[in-house]
């Protein structure tokens, strides 16, 4: 049966920087226990007041970043959608009080594609999307989580996509030097919530932006940190930090098996 999995997506520039997040995003199918049927991709960069999923005919590759290089925008990553995997994350959600929306004409934003590309470049897994409702906050993604988790039994591989830590405006610090070093503030919050999430202190999770250190500074808005917690509601008892890494000094690009 396959884990939940969260990963840091990071700059969009991981799709062509070589970089450790990037080499592991590579090793990240080997480490599966079986290829997945499809997946189910929880990306911070598409916020909506309630969830939502995309169904469109075809996943468009949304370039939803400005300033980079053209290569960039050159990117597709064509996956195939799948209005079947759509509607059954929309009933289990609706089944639990939830109800959600179909979206048939969003494609794949780069939270989704840029991680993927380099996992899975030769896009031939079907891919669904799942907004975020960044106001509801840690426990209504945790419980996201607990509801969609049968889904691991279908051959559906749920990836919460954000960063685990994402203070964009400190980047100026870092002169644009991907190998900058990482401040002490980055490393005290993602030191706490990696021995929170190995040692299953759920609650304390929950309540991370009260108890973590520099919690509102490294996540000045939630959106990035929610992926994690809808991956954790998967399976919360057994967690694996798969990967640990920085980029540019302030964000952190761990990422972590749950199941």
């Amino acid at each position: 049966m396959l884990p939940a999995i969260f990963v840091s997506h990071g700059s969009p520039m991981l799709a062509l920087e070589d970089a450790e997040a990037r080499d592991f995003l590579k090793r990240l199918p080997a480490l599966l226990p079986e290829r997945p049927k499809a997946i189910l991709m929880v990306s911070a960069h598409w916020e909506r007041l309630r969830p939502a999923v995309n169904a469109p005919p075809a996943n468009e590759t949304i370039h939803d970043f400005g300033g980079f290089p053209p290569a960039l925008y050159q990117i597709q990553y064509p996956a195939p959608p799948s209005a079947a995997l759509a509607k059954r994350v929309a009933d289990l959600l609706a089944a639990a009080g939830l109800p959600t929306d179909i979206d048939q004409s969003r494609g794949l934003d780069h939270g989704a594609w840029a991680p993927l590309m380099v996992a899975w470049p030769e896009a031939d897994i079907p891919v669904v999307q799942l907004s975020v409702q960044t106001r509801l906050g840690t426990t209504h993604h945790y419980r996201l989580g607990q509801i969609l988790a049968p889904l691991r039994e279908e051959g559906v591989l749920i990836v919460g996509s954000g960063s685990f830590t994402h203070d964009l405006a400190s980047l100026r610090t870092s002169g644009g030097r991907i190998d900058a070093p990482e401040p002490d503030w980055v490393h005290a919050f993602a030191e706490w919530m990696t021995a929170a999430l190995l040692e299953n202190r759920v609650d304390d999770l929950l309540n991370y932006r009260r108890l973590a250190p520099q919690a509102a500074h490294n996540h000045p808005t939630e959106e990035h940190l929610l992926p994690l917690y809808v991956a954790l509601g998967v399976a919360p008892d057994k967690v694996n930090h798969l990967h640990q890494s920085t980029t540019y000094g302030i964000l952190r690009m761990d990422a972590f098996a749950f199941g």
